[in-house]
């Protein structure tokens, strides 16, 4: 139940326009986590084409991490793309979130630092984390993996990209992801009065994330207006969406990407793939970034080790 106190909250919260630089600035407060000394971390990259995209791992235990690095043992693992819009967050804002992931799973997390917009717009991001998928799944990393064990991940702009990436392995052929968890997953390229979603009008004001940010986020993202009619940059325009991994989906009740999530659940099961989708009651777009005594976390933890267990 969300009282006068918590609304006023929201409101003040629920800002207007992207502004960039401010946007990354106050996504930058994360890095000054204190308990980030005490993760069990190791940093990575991969090639796309000359660029080298980093990767930080995350272990839930010391002797995972040895075992991670050692031939002979093959660890899960969850390829993880952070969200934020394609603009801002990055691996180091995330550090809490993957580390805690991480222990909560029992699995290696490897979050992707993908290049961001505007500067880098669609698709550099997208095949950035493409490139660090190919290398994982066909054991071109450092870490010793079996692709069997391996789930592909993300929340909000990184569940748009994690849904993507599944989808175009699927398209060419260069790996087969078995797993894939979209967390409050932004799937869809409209976020005006033309959404036919009902939550982009109930949720598209006063919680945190707006309409109006979804709007700002996607055309810093596209590099024409063209992009937002490519299924790899809004994959629930996919027409064909047979042959897609499993898949587990958390929504939020109060998030306008609500509704486009559950739908593509729902377009997923009618294509003949496996897919659960949970909805979060009483829970905002961003939640997975709160600490794990929170309900809600907690919550979305048990949904994600049954789906990986099962």
């Amino acid at each position: 139940m969300i009282t006068r106190t918590m609304r006023a909250i929201l409101q003040a919260l629920s800002y207007g326009n992207i502004e960039v630089e401010a946007s990354r600035r106050l996504a930058d407060l994360k890095k000054l986590d204190p308990m980030r000394i005490f993760y069990k971390k190791l940093d990575a990259e991969v090639y796309n084409g000359e660029y080298k995209v980093p990767i930080r791992l995350y272990f839930p235990s010391e002797e995972a991490m040895k075992k991670g690095v050692e031939q002979g043992h093959k660890l899960p693992v969850l390829l993880f793309f952070h969200g934020g819009g394609w603009v801002t967050e990055s691996i180091e804002n995330y550090d809490r979130v993957c580390a805690r992931m991480s222990q909560a799973t029992g699995r290696i997390v490897a979050s992707v630092e993908y290049r961001l917009a505007p500067e880098f717009r669609f698709p550099v991001g997208l095949m950035d984390c493409y490139a660090a998928a190919k290398a994982l799944y066909t054991n071109r990393f450092l870490l010793n993996t079996d692709p069997d064990m391996i789930a592909v991940a993300g929340d909000s702009a990184g569940g748009n990209l994690a849904a993507s990436v599944c989808m175009m392995a699927r398209d060419k052929g260069d790996f087969a992801p078995k797993k894939q968890i979209l967390i409050y997953p932004a799937l869809n390229n409209c976020y005006t009065e033309e959404s036919p979603y009902r939550s982009v009008k109930e949720n598209g004001e006063g919680y945190l994330l707006t309409a109006v940010k979804m709007e700002d986020y996607l055309t810093l993202y596209q590099s024409s207006e063209k992009d937002r009619q490519n299924p790899y940059f809004a994959p629930i325009l996919a027409d064909d969406l047979e042959g897609m991994p499993d898949t587990l989906i958390l929504t939020a009740e109060l998030d306008p990407l609500r509704d486009e999530g559950e739908d593509y659940g729902q377009r997923l099961k009618a294509a003949g793939n496996y897919a659960e989708v949970h909805r979060i009651p009483e829970a905002f777009h961003g939640f997975f970034a709160l600490g794990v005594k929170f309900l809600h976390v907690q919550e979305s933890f048990e949904y994600m080790n049954k789906f990986l267990e099962r």
